[in-house]
């Protein structure tokens, strides 16, 4: 049982390399994680996408994170 905050934590920091770059950040989704995507963890890219998938009944703080994350990965595609 004590693994389960590791395995949070470094499915989180994997996350972090997908939309949440700062402790802040992680701090917003890490509850949104737990109660809509913990049957994801530790595959960081399927939490990222459930996430997505949840983005109507994440808490507001982890919504702008995401969003954001959505809107940098746009401008990024948009200049190739």
């Amino acid at each position: 049982m004590k693994s389960a905050p590791l395995a949070l934590f470094v499915a989180l920091l994997g996350t972090a390399s997908a939309f949440a770059e700062t402790g802040a950040e992680r701090a917003a989704c890490t509850p949104d994680v737990m109660r809509l995507c913990a049957s994801q963890i530790p595959n960081a890219g399927a939490i990222t996408l459930c996430l997505r998938e949840n983005r109507v009944a994440l808490s507001s703080a982890c919504r702008t994170v995401v969003d954001r994350s959505d809107r940098s990965k746009g401008n990024i595609a948009n200049r190739r």
